[in-house]
């Protein structure tokens, strides 16, 4: 994927020009011949259809004049003035960061999906002290972006103002937003079922004969966790018959979506007795597995714990993680199908489309210590 310069730095600086009407003379010497064989050899056309895109003529379908505006990117030529449109190619996915390895994960299913349409992916990630996604957003739409796909950003924070995704859309950018929703916003939504995750999860460790569940996940005011923690206290309730409110107030412990928040959140949670703990993120289930073990405690033999995303390399960590399996490349294709028809001018449902995450079983839970002593 493409990584766009920061802001106030123009990318046209490090770029050729390609000839065409309004254009400044090349700067390197070779025939436009030599260049067209680039571009055609680049996208995979005939010369004479990268000379038909970049003249802007008709005959030449949706793909493969995206295909050679790509081109164009990769080699580093500037686009003729005519083509500097929305619709040349670039888009923009703006994620929150890129430690927690589920967010590489799904930007390089957006990323794959993307180039084989023929669009040019520009990632763009929030770092600490860094650009806010206001700040990158801005910084997309100045480029001419022809959509941008927005994961797990201030749609899924109940607290933030809605206004600025229908300002985007007042610009004429089309957007599609993933992990999160907001009844404010006019857009394509894509989710993972966050409730039957908390499902699958507690009802595989009530078979395993745990009665003392724990949930560990991020801040209350946004969305994902708010349905993780509706799902976990309907299976709590149902299979165990213990009081909703008692669920939520002594079984589920809010901290922070990192190694660290997992650990503290599971100490807590130790001290109320648990046996089994299930995390929002498998990042928080290594934090669960270390507070376990600072703590004297083997897992699974003493506590069990279950993640959430099946993140990569996840399934070799020390026990291997049982964990609930996002469905990722569902997801990222499915959010660059829709952003296209949007960009395409036959949008999708302005709704959300929530699709089913699996119980992957590993080695990090086991039956409860007071269930495997019985005879």
């Amino acid at each position: 994927m493409t990584q766009q310069p920061g802001p106030g730095r123009s990318s046209a600086r490090t770029r050729r020009s390609f000839g065409g009407q309004g254009d400044s003379r090349p700067v390197q010497s070779n025939p436009v011949t030599t260049r067209l064989a680039d571009i055609a050899a680049q996208a995979g056309v005939s010369e004479a259809t990268v000379s038909r895109v970049l003249n802007g003529k008709p005959g030449v379908a949706a793909t493969t004049r995206q295909s050679v505006l790509a081109a164009l990117d990769v080699l580093g030529y500037e686009r003729p003035v005519r083509l500097r449109q929305r619709s040349e190619g670039l888009v923009g996915l703006i994620t929150p960061e890129l430690e927690n390895p589920i967010f590489p994960a799904l930007a390089q299913v957006i990323g794959q999906a993307l180039t084989r349409q023929g669009y040019t992916p520009v990632l763009a990630t929030q770092t600490p002290g860094g650009s806010t996604e206001d700040e990158l957003t801005e910084m997309l739409v100045d480029r001419g972006v022809a959509g941008i796909i927005f994961v797990s950003g201030l749609h899924a924070d109940t607290s933030a103002d809605m206004q600025r995704y229908e300002q985007l859309r007042g610009q004429g950018v089309p957007f599609v937003l993933v992990d999160g929703f907001s009844p404010k916003v006019q857009a394509p939504f894509i989710s993972p079922d966050d409730r039957a995750a908390m499902a699958l999860a507690v009802t595989h460790l009530v078979s395993l004969g745990h009665t003392r569940i724990g949930l560990a996940l991020g801040p209350k005011r946004f969305v994902p966790v708010q349905r993780k923690i509706e799902g976990f206290v309907r299976t709590v309730q149902d299979l165990l018959g213990l009081a909703a409110d008692d669920i939520e107030q002594r079984l589920v412990q809010h901290s922070l979506y990192t190694l660290e928040g997992g650990q503290a959140a599971t100490n807590a949670l130790i001290d109320r007795e648990c046996t089994a703990i299930v995390c929002a993120s498998d990042m928080m289930a290594l934090g669960a597995i270390r507070a376990a073990r600072q703590r004297g405690l083997e897992v699974p033999d003493d506590i069990s714990v279950v993640g959430f995303d099946d993140s990569p390399l996840i399934a070799f960590t020390d026990p291997p993680l049982t964990t609930v399996r996002k469905p990722v490349p569902a997801m990222g294709q499915a959010a660059v199908r829709t952003l296209l028809e949007e960009i395409g001018g036959t949008p999708a449902p302005h709704s959300e489309f929530v699709f089913m995450p699996e119980l992957v079983v590993r080695g990090s839970t086991a039956s409860a210590p007071g269930d495997r002593n019985r005879p």
